[in-house]
């Protein structure tokens, strides 16, 4: 407001949740009885904000409403119709129209202002989403600050996107356009000093300049311990495939923890990337993965997106298991959602499919996977995420793959099925486990006394209560005795404070424990220990 506003005014950020009360932000707002409320709207918030605004609008009859966001960029016509208490939209970039919005308000000034869409005698005006040229000011001040509470941090050094992903609106915001790199330097420090633990950039492809790339990852690496807490990490979206053998160098050079990669793969089907605009060598990418989970210094997050062209059943399950036997930190398997603005949804002739008109707008079937696949896709998640994403059975889901010989996918499609027919909606981690012991003690080439260490060395490395259900707990009645000899001894003694979780395991003799003081910064685990008596 400061850098493009000739008004003084008095602004206040006031935040809220999806998973809030709407009655609750609603009280917060009103209280402060403002002249114009801004509401941002994102496909995962705009229908509680359609009902937030109206309650505003109801409640402060003279007060402005401006939406803006991607929710309502390039669909504004369709917003104002609907909401009649909304009484603008800025469309696009809205750091330079929102000033001059206000501007307007307060001192009818006459200054243009793009990208504004609203009313006028009956008729909807609108404007094209708004594009800045140059880097936008720094939203970062003391009261941001003072507001963060340690909580996650996002950091913008550039703007747009070098690929046009038919699915995706990044590439719509213009050319990319890089902020000064001092600039970016010392927000990074900024950011890092505020007492969060995760600075996440959300620069689309953060590497899509590879020199700006390898110089910033240096000043994270060189910087860490010293302008950056030991405790921080810095979380980068990235194309694998256009990483060199330098920046892999450095990446592997960096502190173990320091740095997180979000690698987005979409598909392993050429054919499907191809149509969708998504430039991606297949095999470079591949290996570039590899070669970055060797150190194993760096927690990598990868992805794959369900219901795109071209992409049937059978070839997602290609798609699934390479992208699961690249052995990353998280496989994310998420589906196609049809955004306003983005390609797929506006050209409907090249991209047929049946997706919900309710947000996200996900899509429902296509010519290739039908809804009853997406559904089998679903519980394949469900399975997936409980499994494995969740960090609490990585070990026992390695096992019953080596002993069963099923594939990734064949494994998480049956378990993933069973699960949906014998559980609730909501179901404990220890119901869950029961149900998982069960399940998978009667595949063929199981050895269910095996499985059971598996499960527990698993929860005891994940669940820093130390506590084990009663479906994996080992009776021995010298299980006290075994555990005092074995604690007797100097390296496996208990730090005073530290809280431990220990048990025996039935398949040999031994013990596991784990003390639940430091997570390894990249997996999440707690450090197992075993011991033979």
């Amino acid at each position: 407001m400061k850098t493009y506003s000739s008004e003084e005014y008095n602004c206040k950020v006031i935040e809220g949740t999806i998973n809030e009360p709407i009655e609750k932000v609603f009280e917060r707002i009103a209280a402060e009885k403002p002249d114009l409320i801004g509401l941002s709207c994102y496909i995962w918030n705009i229908n509680p904000v359609k009902t937030l605004g109206e309650m505003l609008k109801n409640f402060l009859p003279e007060s402005i409403v401006v939406l803006g966001g991607p929710e309502v960029s390039y669909n504004p016509k369709d917003v104002l119709k609907e909401c009649s208490w909304c009484d603008y939209i800025i469309s696009g970039e809205g750091e330079y129209p929102f000033a001059c919005l206000c501007d307007f308000i307060k001192s009818g000034s006459v200054k243009p202002i793009p990208g504004l869409c609203y009313r006028k005698d009956g008729k909807i005006i609108i404007s094209e989403p708004y594009v800045m040229e140059g880097e936008p000011p720094s939203p970062y001040c003391e009261k941001y600050f003072e507001s963060l509470k340690g909580r996650i941090t996002y950091l913008e050094t550039s703007r747009g996107c070098p690929y046009s992903c038919a699915f995706c609106l990044s590439g719509r915001c213009g050319s990319v356009r890089f902020f000064d790199i001092e600039r970016a330097k010392s927000e990074m420090l900024l950011l890092a000093k505020s007492g969060t633990q995760t600075v996440k950039l959300v620069d689309r492809t953060f590497n899509a300049n590879k020199a700006r790339a390898k110089e910033l990852w240096r000043f994270v690496i060189d910087e860490h311990g010293k302008g950056i807490p030991k405790n921080v990490c810095f979380h980068f979206e990235i194309a694998g495939d256009i990483l060199d053998d330098e920046s892999i160098e450095i990446l592997n050079s960096a502190p173990k923890g320091s740095i997180q990669l979000e690698i987005g793969m979409q598909s392993f089907n050429e054919k499907t990337l191809a149509y969708i605009n998504r430039k991606t060598n297949t095999e470079k990418l591949i290996q570039n993965i590899k070669k970055l989970l060797s150190p194993g210094n760096l927690h990598i997050h990868i992805d794959l997106i369900a219901g795109l062209p071209f992409e049937d059943l059978e070839s997602f399950e290609r798609s699934f298991d390479i992208g699961y036997n690249l052995r990353s930190n998280m496989l994310q398997l998420g589906f196609l959602k049809l955004l306003h603005g983005a390609q797929m949804r506006e050209d409907s002739e090249k991209y047929p499919c049946i997706f919900s008109k309710e947000p996200p707008y996900e899509v429902i079937s296509t010519q290739w996977t039908d809804e009853n696949d997406l559904l089998l896709l679903h519980k394949i998640e469900d399975a997936l995420e409980r499994l494995c994403n969740s960090g609490r059975f990585i070990g026992t889901v390695d096992y019953v793959l080596e002993s069963t010989g099923l594939s990734p996918f064949e494994f998480f499609k049956k378990f993933g099925i069973y699960v949906a027919e014998h559980s609730k909606p909501l179901v404990s981690l220890d119901d869950y486990t029961e149900m998982a012991f069960g399940y998978l003690s009667k595949l063929e080439g199981i050895e269910p006394s095996v499985l059971k260490d598996k499960m527990i060395c698993d929860r005891l490395c994940s669940n820093s209560s130390g506590k084990l259900p009663a479906v994996l707990k080992v009776t021995d009645p010298e299980i006290k005795k075994i555990r005092l000899a074995i604690e007797s001894e100097e390296e496996n003694r208990r730090k005073p404070g530290i809280k431990r979780g220990f048990s025996l395991l039935e398949s040999e003799k031994a013990a596991v424990f784990a003390d639940y003081e430091n997570k390894d910064p990249v997996t999440g685990k707690f450090v197992l220990k075993k011991v033979y008596y």
